[in-house]
């Protein structure tokens, strides 16, 4: 991964674009103008001029907690706090001793039109017990499958998964996004892709508590059928979907009358309803909104308020939100709250529900990415919409906020993924690669202060995935907002004791490889079947890394690399020290090949053994016990 220079920390000028960046060979790359006017157009310029600037928008400053000064309004002027609560301002000053949280200043200053300016008071710093030192699992849920399970891992395995380990003494349990994938057509094998992260899977409801409240034959047929999924080689999520269909379909036919639910979607509010209003027009009309009759492409069109409002559409959108209330139900009652780590994507597909009701603030055309890099020396194109920075701030920066807000529910702390993106991303420009895309940054570091006021309020940490090559100035700038590091054995030339403190230590990540895979050599004959271009000595710089952390020769059995390994890791001053389950149970085999999609398998390798028998496996107990030490 390239890195910019340290300015990206400084609030950008105009567009935000940057004027190029050092690739890992240590060249600089500037933008074309072509890539540069393909993007300023994109985030809303009506020229090709680049002197013009982005249009003026309601203005908007975040101050920290104890601060105070003067408004940006003028004359007679009144703070509404986020609960309602008006204060006079005296001279447009502000009191010191605002609350946290996202406030709106107005005068009217002699005008017809008042004034107005967005306030978020937020704190310097997101939520972290300095003291903090624990140990944890990593896992892909899906693959976690029990012998109870319909095919792939759900929230009920997560719950066994949570007894077994806290009974250990483990502090935290880190999973795989659980955003939702389009409601309709094949469910997408990657979880990094979602239609939206603001609402969860309903792949991973245990549907099989509802199999008492639906006729007998299709109980029969459902249990026959889940038998038959679980002994499956591979995850097969189109026909997990279509049978759990079958019995969500069953109960909800026969009527819902439960007052908690009804509580939920009031409190839910407008949100929950959209949601449900996008899935039943998916229902109809397909996947992709960019398909849709034009009247319905928007979210706020009379069209799209006639549908939700005809009876057989209300039913359909109470079914969507009856999914989501059977999912927060479940996953809090696995006891999410005091252990599970949330994984946020980057980003979101760009026919899905958070690009239709947020498109007015996405660059059209525009998708993020990674540079060239020893990796991929084509770059990466994630296929994902970016915000644009000036409409976002506009916002006050309220879509990032609930997204942040959905993934700390009923959650102990939040993994977010490329945490880089937060102070700039790459820009792929319409009909360009990524070879030829800018770094677009956002104003200084307000999405840090969103992050730290929203994880304040949940009182949950969050874990940045820094990897790659970074500026040791944004990692910097990260560690000063309460932001854990993240640090692997694979990659790190310092042995863990010489770690950092403030950080998430872990051996391996989805993306790359298990212990047992590179000792075995089951890693690199997957890359190579899956026609991965591979490095001319192979897997021996993994090899050598475990060497090194397990003091063992070639000849070494694999179990006691795996063990000897997590007792180095465990030596790490970091806050949290994590095993991935795929080690705890033998895995040879990686989630997901980078650069590969149906070359290999990937989001769809089940764990060699059934979590049920995590209980009696001693190589988990070792490590286990390794991590305790």
């Amino acid at each position: 991964m390239a890195t910019s220079d340290p300015a990206a920390a400084d609030p950008p000028a105009d567009w935000g674009i940057q004027p190029g960046y050092h690739d890992v060979w240590g060249s600089w790359k500037t933008p074309s103008d072509e890539a540069e006017t393909l993007i300023r157009r994109a985030m809303g310029a009506q020229t090709d001029d680049p002197a013009e600037r982005p249009p003026e928008s309601t203005p908007l400053r975040i101050v920290h907690p104890g601060d105070a000064g003067a408004s940006s309004t003028t004359g007679p002027s009144w703070l509404t706090l986020e609960d309602g609560v008006q204060i006079q301002l005296a001279n447009g000053l502000l009191p010191p001793d605002l609350p946290l949280g996202y406030h709106r200043i107005e005068s009217d200053a002699g005008r017809s039109d008042p004034q107005v300016e967005h306030l978020i008071v937020a704190p310097p710093r997101a939520h972290l017990d300095d003291a903090m030192r624990l140990w944890g699992i990593t896992a892909q849920l899906y693959a976690a499958r029990s012998r109870q399970s319909w095919g792939m891992g759900d929230l009920t395995d997560l719950g066994v998964l949570i007894d077994w380990a806290t009974e250990r003494g483990a502090g935290m349990i880190g999973l795989n996004p659980l955003h939702a994938p389009a409601p309709v057509g094949p469910p997408a094998n990657s979880p990094y892709s979602p239609s939206t992260r603001r609402w969860r899977d309903p792949l991973y409801l245990d549907v099989s508590e509802l199999l008492g409240e639906v006729d007998p034959a299709t109980r029969v047929e459902a249990e026959a059928a889940s038998r038959q999924l679980n002994a499956g080689g591979r995850i097969d999520r189109t026909a997990v979907w279509e049978l759990k269909r079958t019995v969500l379909d069953a109960r909800w036919a026969r009527g819902v009358n439960d007052p908690a639910f009804d509580t939920f979607r009031a409190e839910r509010g407008d949100a929950l309803t959209l949601w449900g209003t996008y899935c039943a027009l998916s229902e109809q009309h397909g996947a992709s909104w960019h398909t849709w009759p034009e009247d319905l492409r928007h979210p706020h069109t009379p069209a799209v308020r006639r549908f939700a409002s005809s009876s057989a559409a209300a039913e359909r959108i109470a079914f969507w939100s009856w999914l989501q209330f059977l999912i927060e139900g479940q996953f809090a009652a696995a006891g999410a709250q005091e252990v599970v780590v949330t994984d946020l994507a980057v980003g979101f597909a760009p026919d899905g529900f958070d690009a239709w009701e947020w498109q007015d603030h996405l660059a059209e055309g525009c998708r993020i990415g990674a540079p060239p890099d020893l990796l991929g020396p084509d770059g990466q194109d994630w296929g994902l919409p970016p915000f644009v920075p000036w409409k976002l701030r506009s916002q006050a920066y309220r879509p990032w906020a609930e997204t942040l807000r959905a993934n700390l529910l009923h959650a102990r702390g939040l993994r977010v993924d490329h945490v880089m993106g937060l102070l700039r991303l790459l820009w792929i420009p319409p009909g360009l690669t990524a070879a030829d895309g800018a770094y677009v940054q956002w104003h200084g570091t307000e999405l840090l202060d969103i992050v730290a006021l929203e994880s304040a309020r949940a009182g949950a940490f969050v874990v940045g995935e820094d990897l790659g090559t970074v500026d040791p100035g944004i990692q910097d700038q990260l560690r000063r907002r309460g932001l854990l590091s993240t640090r692997l054995l694979w990659f790190e030339d310092p042995p863990p004791n010489e770690w950092p403190q403030q950080a998430m230590a872990a051996i391996t990540t989805h993306d790359l490889p298990t212990v047992a895979g590179v000792w075995s050599g089951v890693d690199l004959a997957d890359q190579r079947a899956a026609g991965v271009t591979v490095p001319a000595n192979g897997d021996d710089d993994f090899r050598h890394r475990l060497r090194v952390a397990a003091h063992c020769d070639d000849a070494a059995p694999v179990d006691h690399v795996v063990v000897a390994s997590y007792r180095r890791l465990a030596e790490s001053p970091c806050m949290i020290v994590t095993a991935a389950l795929d080690d705890l149970m033998g895995a040879e085999h990686r989630p997901n090949v980078p650069g590969t999609i149906d070359e290999h398998p990937n989001w769809r390798i089940p764990l060699p053994v059934p979590l049920d028998d995590l209980e009696a496996t001693p190589l988990a107990d070792r490590i286990v016990d390794a991590l305790q030490r």
